[in-house]
């Protein structure tokens, strides 16, 4: 089978192609940076060249700054759905974040926007939904942590590895399309406040948590575990603190 991974060399993306690869797809990596198959969602541009052909899309693309997080993911999710119509794509598989209904603000309320698009869209869809990845709440204490001070909202997380959630969109993609939304979420729930002095047990690093207060809907949604799935359809098995000590010791590699 013939899939294009629509933002195909991030973080995700990477693994979703690595995944169908070695179950022996024909994989195209679809994204700004690619070499043989760029493409641009805010304009359309390449997009008619890459998906031709392609039986099946899965779109891991992301918006590299919040600003254009909506003209990517949403106005970019029609361009994209119009094009795979054009090209005869049967299958279109999304990837979005559990309760991102439930976060009246920012990025979660594009994704929710981005859930609708793709639902009222012209060709037959899956979604898988995940929790936080792992790879995301790393990279925001590692930032965080070079000003020696931890911001910890109070708030209830069920990371997961991309990796993990990876396999899943695979798995999605060489089904047929269910029209239906599958949950995937991390082993264990957790505070921001435990999953930061986990990062800092595994990694070494020292810096002082400071509690951080998110007022009205948008902090009673994350203090009760909005973001968190207790009847996810898949869960991971990769522990916060097993993924950081497996990236800790790659060379090259921190997290």
């Amino acid at each position: 089978m013939r899939i294009a991974i629509v933002g195909g060399a991030g973080t995700l993306g990477r693994y979703v192609t690595a995944d169908l690869v070695e179950r022996g797809h024909e994989v195209r990596v679809l994204s700004r940076r690619s070499e043989q198959y760029p493409i641009d969602l805010v304009t359309g541009q390449g997009l008619a060249a890459g998906l031709d052909g392609c039986g099946v899309v899965v779109d891991t693309s992301n918006a590299s700054a919040p600003r254009r997080a909506a003209q990517v993911l949403v106005e970019g999710s029609r361009r994209l759905l119009a094009a795979e119509q054009q090209a005869g794509v049967s299958h279109h598989v999304g990837i979005s974040i559990v309760g991102c209904e439930r976060i009246p603000m920012g990025y979660y309320r594009v994704k929710a926007e981005q859930e609708q698009v793709i639902e009222d869209g012209p060709i037959p869809w899956s979604l898988v939904r995940a929790t936080q990845f792992h790879e995301l709440v790393a990279m925001a204490l590692t930032a965080a942590a070079k000003w020696h001070v931890l911001p910890i909202p109070a708030m209830r997380l069920q990371t997961v590895a991309a990796a993990e959630v990876a396999r899943v969109l695979a798995d999605v993609a060489e089904r047929e399309p269910g029209g239906g939304r599958l949950q995937v979420a991390g082993p264990q729930v957790l505070t921001a406040a435990e999953l930061a002095r986990t990062w800092q047990a595994v990694t070494g690093r020292r810096a002082l948590s400071v509690p951080l207060y998110v007022p009205g809907k948008v902090g009673r949604a994350l203090r009760t575990g909005a973001l968190t799935a207790a009847d996810a359809d898949v869960r991971g098995t990769r522990t916060f603190a097993d993924w950081l000590a497996s990236a800790s010791s790659r060379p090259g590699q921190s997290a």
